[in-house]
């Protein structure tokens, strides 16, 4: 309902500084609220079933002297017969009432009757028991005076191994022949209430449950697409809160206001006011908060009781107004109808429960919501703390690693699944529920048929309710003695019919847990375990507070953490004082009076160059004004005036642009300090190249032939550059989609070489016509190779020796993977120079690329090694000595490999490569042999088994923020091809591929959004490193496409050269031609078959592609 008065949300201020207040108190809250209908729940149990026995107290009418197990169960489950003549024949049955009564003045005996099923009669033995008054066909009726005769013959009898053990099989009130028996009578009875009702309420009562049961599944629906989350818990914490407001609501109703509301009232009415209120409100408060969260990182402001707050006051007044018309419309029902006594009492309890759930919205429910929010921010907070702790991360990126991993995908195991874990958990709920209902109701009634009667309102007192006559058997006589022959009355209760089957092993087990079970809920009944539980509840209280405290301290360290790096790392730019704006307002008028007298006198200059004004960067808000004008004609001061200024109070960054030029010119102010004098990454980069315009003599960096505007250098400073004068802009191409291990990806490529990305593009196309790459990730482990050196060779040998065995290996593996949460160190290969010791540690490094990671791992290892691991001696040359390798040809990373190794196939129709390539199957096999296998081995490469693999790999490097000086190993690629049933399959095997999708040049916006282009930027949400060896494998397939359509342009050229030397000698007018050494493949072609004229012409086509390698 849309807000009618605007009012409203000024009434909500009270409700929402109690769901404040609330949100930070959330604990105390839940246990106070929950606490106190725990009390309402007992009363209100007690109140309605107290007529079904639930208490097993006495009756005050009976005597204080009158043995207690007289009144037990057993005694309020019997049938009773009674004879006020001890000689007459005749029996009379009573009710319970009047049996209680009549007790104290009777010979009172029980009559039990006990079956036995022994299965086999000749393996069993019948028990024998006392006082047994009748015994046939494996039945036994016992007469005694103690209730608890049978079950303490029998519980002798089990001392005797020779004779067979029996256990009971029913328990009358708790078996599952007295549910269904209860199912069927309520079905039954239910049948006949409809019946005799109308058939217009019938059917608006129905359509009541129905709405009610979509209103409840709409809650969970909403909750969880809303919020984009899976908010199941909410879901129910939302019910459980009306649930708190209806027991609640009907404890004041009945011990305060006296006032009865029947069972069956409550059924037909409780389905409209459920569709009437709703969860609607509920819904917008909880999503309302949940959305709000989403926007903010962690704050010391921005907290959850907070955003509690804001939510609350932005829904409040809508709950507040639906909750009041409600309540008047149950008012004036009330008041009317105060000749109906039912149809006002419901009035009135509704009227509280929508008082109640308004006020419990505010409370309890307030404070789940802020519970939820707490675990969120705790989250988020502990992933920012741990990213922040990594190498080459920014907080803005730990930031956004946060908001990554809290929205992760679904776990693609649908056993992990949320929806599954959620379905499990609601069922847990139900059974527990369901248990609940069968054990303290079912099980505590002493006749399902009072029960049903009670719920069905039939009667008001059980006691006097008097069952199915049952007759006495003929054969009852009572036994010769001086008791029972004292003349009073005497009085016969009949036990309902006991079972018996022999005990096997499994019912010993059963009897045996159901015995602890029992046993542990008499222990909880007892007033010390009690108060000890109940003491115990107080202090897992307390200590969830405390750690709920201790979270948020958790949380305001991390923010202090968060800040204190935002500002040391990127400089977050203050706001300029307003006086320095007026000043350079007032300056910016003068240097446009300048402008206008220097434009006069000066000539215009032949080369046209542009102004260098200062625009702000994206995140650098507050640029200062001064650098957003045009002041390169003011008068330039002197160093001295400027120092003199400076001696005066004010600030580097209050100066002018070329006031700061002049004192980075004259040695005053260092090139790399200005970020931090001047809290402005954008004019650091103006005022510096003013400066070197004139220490290098450079005019072209007063032009803006390079480019400085409309950049972020926040994201740069103290990550990616120094001493900053600009970025260099590169052309970016894109070849694709390339359809990898099944899944199409558009592949950028910055380049400066014509035709690479077109050659490329053509690749793609003949690798998708044979259904795409297929890749293989062999190995991933980032490495690096400090050198060591020891006294002595001999303790070299030995260090060798220890680091080899796997106690060194898991000693150095515990140091290493203690300093980081991705790097898991996986190998240590060491080697033997002299008395220098070269250790290469391999180790995983997430979605990093890694070298700082590895480098901070091998740097604490080496420093236990000397400090804790007995290696005193050990003198530390390099962090590292050229063992890793790194930028550098090397056997080692094409034999062991180095950060990623990844495998590349395609298989090329053979049909494709003649028209799309425009080449031949066998030539290109032939090709490949001979010039990317055999003469990379007479030229003695390393490595270096390919066409241009370095060609494809650096384009994409640079694309895409990657170290592009790793193309040197990264680089390292065989190129396979041959021939399969007339296609080609062609493979690119790469050993050393080195990427990152976090850290380094990935911070940067452009390339940053290539990564978004491929779909691996930033951290993996759920599985670390799988982003970094997805792009390996982009990147080894794009390799693969350019080897294909370069080595199909060669082969293309020679079968052109052979084809028309081939034809050229078949003219017999010709005059014989000299000889001439033709390659190899051509004289296989030329061998093989003749060429028609469109062949050859297919041929020219595919080699004149311009190709610069």
């Amino acid at each position: 309902m849309p807000l009618l008065f605007q009012g409203f949300n000024r009434l909500a201020k009270p409700l929402a500084l109690t769901a404040k207040f609330s949100a930070k108190h959330p604990i105390h809250v839940i246990l106070s609220v929950l606490l106190f209908t725990t009390i309402a729940y007992l009363s209100v149990i007690q109140y309605y079933f107290t007529g079904l026995q639930l208490s097993t107290a006495v009756s005050s009418n009976v005597s204080a002297d009158t043995d207690a197990y007289e009144f037990s169960n057993a005694f309020q489950t019997c049938t009773h017969f009674t004879k006020e003549n001890p000689r007459s024949k005749e029996w009379t049955q009573i009710s319970l009432a009047d049996a209680m009564e009549k007790f104290p003045e009777s010979n009172h005996f029980f009559l039990f009757k006990m079956r036995f099923d022994p299965r086999d009669e000749t393996a069993y033995n019948l028990p024998e028991f006392n006082n047994t008054i009748y015994d046939k066909n494996n039945t036994k009726y016992v007469l005694d005076r103690n209730p608890y005769a049978i079950d303490e013959q029998l519980m002798c009898a089990k001392g005797n191994d020779n004779s067979t053990q029996w256990r009971q099989v029913q328990n009358q009130g708790t078996n599952w022949f007295d549910l269904a028996r209860i199912v069927t009578t309520l079905y039954q009875l239910g049948t006949n209430h409809i019946n005799e009702a109308d058939s217009f309420d019938i059917i608006i009562i129905s359509m009541a449950y129905i709405t009610m049961v979509y209103t409840i599944f709409n809650l969970f629906v909403k909750l969880n697409k809303e919020s984009e989350q899976t908010n199941y818990w909410l879901g129910i914490s939302t019910i459980v809160n009306s649930g708190c407001s209806l027991v609640i609501s009907l404890f004041i109703t009945q011990r305060f206001l006296n006032r009865t509301v029947p069972v069956l009232s409550m059924i037909e009415g409780l389905p409209f006011l459920v569709v009437i209120l709703g969860f609607k409100n509920q819904i917008k408060l909880a999503t309302n908060a949940l959305k709000k969260m989403s926007k903010f990182s962690i704050s010391k402001k921005i907290t959850p009781e907070r955003i509690v707050y804001d939510a609350m006051m932005e829904e409040g007044g809508r709950l507040l107004q639906d909750n009041i018309l409600c309540l008047i419309a149950f008012i004036g029902c009330s008041i009317y109808a105060q000749n109906l006594s039912i149809l006002s009492n419901f009035c009135i309890l509704c009227a509280l429960i929508i008082t109640l759930e308004l006020f419990l919205t505010c409370t309890f429910y307030a404070a789940v919501i802020s519970l939820k929010l707490e675990m969120k921010v705790i989250h988020r907070s502990t992933i920012i703390k741990q990213t922040l702790e990594e190498d080459g991360v920014i907080p803005m990126t730990a930031e956004n690693i946060s908001n990554a991993k809290e929205n992760k995908p679904s776990s693609k195991i649908w056993l992990l699944s949320p929806t599954t874990l959620a379905f499990g958990k609601l069922f847990l709920v139900a059974s527990f529920l369901f248990i609940h209902f069968y054990n303290f109701g079912l099980g505590s009634f002493a006749n399902y048929q009072s029960f049903v009667e009670y719920i069905m309102n039939y009667s008001a007192d059980s006691d006097t309710i008097i069952h199915s006559p049952k007759a006495l058997p003929t054969f009852v006589k009572l036994l010769k003695d001086s008791k029972s022959n004292d003349g009073r009355p005497i009085l016969i209760s009949l036990v309902p019919t006991q079972y018996y089957e022999p005990t096997k092993r499994i019912h010993v087990i059963e009897d045996f847990i159901l015995d602890v079970l029992h046993y542990i809920s008499r222990a909880i009944r007892d007033r010390f375990i009690s108060k000890l539980v109940f003491f115990a509840l107080i202090i897992s209280a307390s200590i969830n507070v405390y750690l709920l405290h201790a979270a948020r301290i958790h949380i305001n360290y991390t923010v202090d953490d968060l800040l204190k790096k935002k500002d040391s790392l990127l400089k977050k730019i203050r706001e300029v004082p307003v006086t320095t704006a007026v000043a350079n307002k007032k300056k910016g008028k003068k240097s446009k009076n300048a402008n206008k007298k220097q434009k006069a006198q000066t000539p215009t200059p032949q080369v046209p160059t542009s102004p260098i004004t200062t625009v702000p960067s994206q995140s650098s808000i507050s640029s200062s004004a001064s650098s957003g004008s045009d002041n390169s004609s003011v008068v330039k001061r002197s160093i001295d005036e400027v120092e003199s200024i400076l001696k005066d109070g004010r600030e580097i960054k209050e100066l002018e642009d070329n006031d700061i030029a002049t004192l980075v010119v004259n040695n005053k102010l260092p090139l790399y300090a200005l970020e931090k004098k001047l809290e402005d990454t954008t004019r650091a980069v103006l005022v510096r190249r003013k400066a070197l315009a004139v220490l290098a003599d450079s005019p072209v960096l007063s032009t803006e032939r390079l480019p400085y505007k409309h950049y972020d250098y926040d994201r740069v400073f103290g990550a990616c550059c120094e001493n900053v004068i600009g970025y260099m802009p590169l052309p970016v191409g894109v070849i694709g989609p390339l359809v990898i291990d099944g899944v199409p990806y558009h592949i950028p490529m910055a380049t400066t070489e014509g035709c690479l990305v077109a050659s490329a593009m053509r690749g793609c196309k003949a690798i998708n016509s044979g259904g795409g790459a297929v890749t293989v990730l062999t190995k991933d482990g980032m490495t690096r190779g400090p050198c060591v050196r020891f006294p002595s060779l001999a303790r070299s040998g030995a260090c060798k020796i220890w680091l080899d065995s796997i106690e060194g290996q898991e000693k150095i593996k515990k140091a290493f993977n203690s300093t980081s949460r991705f790097a898991r160190l996986q190998h240590i290969q060491t080697a033997l120079a002299g008395d220098l010791l070269f250790i290469r540690f391999r180790t995983t490094t997430g979605d990093a690329m890694g070298m700082n990671m590895i480098s901070k791992g091998v740097e604490f290892s080496l420093k236990q090694m000397v400090e804790e691991l007995g290696w005193s001696d050990m003198e530390v040359v390099s962090v590292s000595g050229n063992y890793c390798t790194d930028k550098k040809p090397a056997a080692i990373n094409w034999i062991e490999g180095r950060g990623k190794s990844v495998v590349a196939e395609a298989t090329i129709p053979g049909d494709v490569v003649r028209k799309v390539l425009k080449s031949d199957v066998n030539a290109l096999v032939e090709l490949n042999i001979s010039k990317n296998l055999i003469g990379s081995a007479m030229a003695g490469s390393v490595g270096g088994f390919n066409a241009h693999a370095a060609n494809l790999l650096t384009a994409v490097y640079l694309a895409l923020g990657q170290d592009p000086a790793q193309n040197v190993e990264s680089s390292n690629c065989i190129t396979l091809m041959r021939e399969v049933d007339g296609d080609l399959r062609i493979s690119v095997s790469m050993p050393c591929i080195e990427v990152g999708t976090i850290g380094g040049g990935t911070v940067l916006e452009p390339q940053g959004a290539m990564l978004d282009l491929l779909g691996v930027r930033g951290p993996h949400p759920t599985s670390p490193g799988e982003n970094a060896r997805q792009l390996a494998k982009i990147i080894a397939c794009a390799v693969m496409a350019g080897e294909l359509s370069l080595c199909a342009a060669l082969a293309a050229g020679h079968l052109v050269q052979s084809h028309m030397a081939h034809n050229r000698a078949k003219k017999p007018e010709a005059p014989a031609a000299p000889a001439t050494i033709v390659p190899a493949v051509a004289q296989t072609q030329a061998n093989s078959t003749e060429k028609s004229p469109e062949e050859i012409a297919r041929l020219k086509a595919g080699s004149v592609t311009c190709i610069k390698s």
